[in-house]
């Protein structure tokens, strides 16, 4: 049995959705990121405040629009409501596009990890496109049973993923109170605005997706006052954890050991205390890719069913099963999400799949600017829309002028699902 709505009692509380927009911005990529910041030195605390302030701002309004236009149900329906349909379409299809991609990406980074533990999943071709193609699958399983299954998942390992970030907090904090460590020192003639703008654009990829929330708001209980907080609690802890850990990690690691470190909370946690809880930060790490794999399968059958029912998508899209659960639409994304994992597994299409990830993931900065833009023109926190417009067309700078462009492509050759959705409906 199949309906067009959600199923009541089926929904996300306070903590789950708190724990969707941590769990989707805490995955793989914080457990590099102080490698590539450590060149930076205090540049990249700079940018790690510049690229939280934006975050924010971003996220205040995402809160607002959810206040302003409950009826509009989540960051496509703002764009719609502000521009019309065919706009919504474009931002949603892209934003779908790299939300199939980002999952990609976390499977195959989660198995990375997980191959450090298990060598046997590395050898042979074929091996980490299976175990990222099972690892997929089973997030999958767990949402199909419903949106409080994988809620209770996405709460129970964003506890588990956070204990490595608190353990470099507390080592840290030892360290700089009893002595033994020390940071690096600050020398105000070092800091400029081209290297914090540099050390910025690295610390924007980790703190994408704090408007996962608002994009599942179908799916959170009491949305207009349980979305905006999720959202603004969640993007504030998850801005402090990072240039907390990372700036720890980046100015108190010799710069070279930092910036040569293929794992360097490891690093980090081996020279301040020892090599066996070291070798443990593996294991947190794979724990903290499952868990932003299993939020970002929520979202991408959650999106399609949202557009779906806005008619941005074919209707079928829309149905949900007793549960609330957008059964066809996760399946049909999660078998789009295989075909990507198998271009991975391709020696020849390597270069196709990366390529293809960098144009995606530009994508949700074209969402930030999109409802940016929305805000203004509902009058929505006029002057946050004004300093969101502004960060959201500085962030796609430096993502290059390439990829931004590019990813333009990308939006329009979803232009034939438009029309295909546009011609059901009359027939319909």
């Amino acid at each position: 049995m199949t309906q067009d709505s959600p199923g009541p009692g089926r929904k996300l509380g306070l903590m789950a959705a708190i724990a969707l927009v941590m769990g989707n911005m805490i995955g793989s990529g914080v457990f590099l990121l102080p490698a590539s910041l450590a060149p930076y030195g205090w540049n990249a605390v700079g940018g790690w405040i510049f690229t939280i302030g934006g975050a924010l701002v971003l996220a205040f309004l995402l809160a607002r629009l959810t206040r302003a236009v409950p009826h509009a149900g989540g960051a496509t329906g703002f764009v719609e409501e502000a521009f019309g349909e065919v706009p919504a379409f474009l931002i949603g299809w892209i934003y779908l596009v790299s939300i199939w991609t980002t999952v990609v990406a976390i499977a195959v980074a989660a198995v990375s990890y997980l191959s450090s533990i298990v060598p046997a999943l590395s050898a042979g071709t074929g091996r980490p496109a299976i175990a990222a193609l099972v690892l997929l699958w089973a997030m999958t399983l767990i949402n199909l049973r419903g949106t409080r299954a994988a809620g209770g998942f996405q709460i129970v390992t964003l506890a588990l993923k956070v204990v490595p970030l608190v353990v470099v907090i507390a080592i840290a904090g030892g360290l700089l109170l009893f002595g033994g460590g020390e940071i690096a020192p600050y020398q105000p003639e070092a800091i400029s605005f081209g290297q914090v703008s540099g050390a910025a654009t690295l610390t924007l990829w980790a703190l994408l997706g704090f408007e996962c929330a608002s994009l599942a708001a179908a799916r959170v209980e009491n949305p207009e006052v349980n979305v905006p907080r999720a959202t603004l609690w969640g993007t504030g802890l998850t801005g402090v954890l990072y240039l907390l850990v990372c700036s720890a990690i980046a100015l108190m690691l010799p710069a070279d050991i930092a910036a040569a470190s293929p794992a360097p909370f490891s690093t980090f946690v081996e020279r301040y205390w020892a090599p066996g809880p070291a070798a443990a930060v593996a294991v947190f790490a794979v724990i903290s890719c499952v868990g932003a794999l299993n939020g970002w399968v929520l979202l991408q059958g959650e999106l399609p069913r949202d557009m779906a029912s806005r008619g941005l998508l074919p209707r079928r899209f829309a149905a949900t099963d007793a549960r609330g659960t957008p059964r066809r639409a996760l399946i049909v994304s999660s078998v789009l999400a295989s075909l990507f994992v198998l271009m991975n597994a391709s020696k020849s299409m390597q270069g196709l799949f990366e390529f293809l990830l960098l144009l995606a993931t530009s994508a949700t900065l074209w969402l930030y600017l999109a409802c940016s833009l929305a805000a203004l023109k509902l009058g929505v926190a006029r002057a946050f829309a004004v300093v969101g417009i502004a960060y959201s067309l500085w962030t796609l700078w430096g993502a290059g002028v390439e990829a931004s462009a590019l990813s333009l492509v990308l939006m329009l050759a979803g232009l034939p699902v438009w029309w295909w959705s546009r011609r059901e409906g009359r027939a319909a």
